[in-house]
C-alpha cells in the first residue's frame, strides 16, 4: 500500500531549483526521487512524470534557442523566457501539490506517459 507523502513531492518539485545552486542537477535529483519513490508514495508517479516531462522539454527548447541566437538575437529572449518558466513554475506546482492539486507544466511535451 503506498502512502501519502505531500512534503516528499514538494521537495520532488522544488528539487529543480537545485541547478541555481549547483548549475546543475534539475533533471538527475527529481529523476532519483521519482524512480525510488514511485512505488512507495502515492501520486509520486503522475508527479514524477510530469517533473522529467517538464525538464526534457525545457533541454528540448534550450537545444533550440542556440541557433536562434544568431536569427536576430530570438534565442536569448528564448532562453530568457525559459529560465523564468524554469523558476516559477516548479515554485508554483510545489504549491499546488502541497495543496493536493496535480501540477501543470506549460510548453511540457510528454516523453514518459
Amino acid at each position: 500500500m503506498k502512502r501519502q507523502d505531500n512534503q516528499l513531492i514538494v521537495i520532488t518539485h522544488l528539487s529543480q531549483l537545485i541547478s541555481l545552486l549547483t548549475g546543475f542537477g534539475s533533471l538527475i535529483v527529481p529523476l532519483i526521487l521519482w524512480l525510488t519513490q514511485k512505488e512507495k508514495v502515492h501520486q509520486m508517479d503522475e508527479h514524477g512524470k510530469n517533473i522529467i516531462n517538464f525538464q526534457l522539454s525545457l533541454i528540448v527548447y534550450c537545444l533550440i534557442c542556440i541557433p536562434l541566437i544568431l536569427l536576430f538575437g530570438l534565442g536569448i529572449v528564448g532562453l530568457i523566457v525559459l529560465g523564468i518558466i524554469s523558476i516559477l513554475f516548479p515554485i508554483i506546482n510545489a504549491i499546488r501539490a502541497n495543496n493536493g492539486e496535480t501540477p501543470k507544466y506549460p510548453l511540457s511535451l510528454n516523453f514518459i506517459s
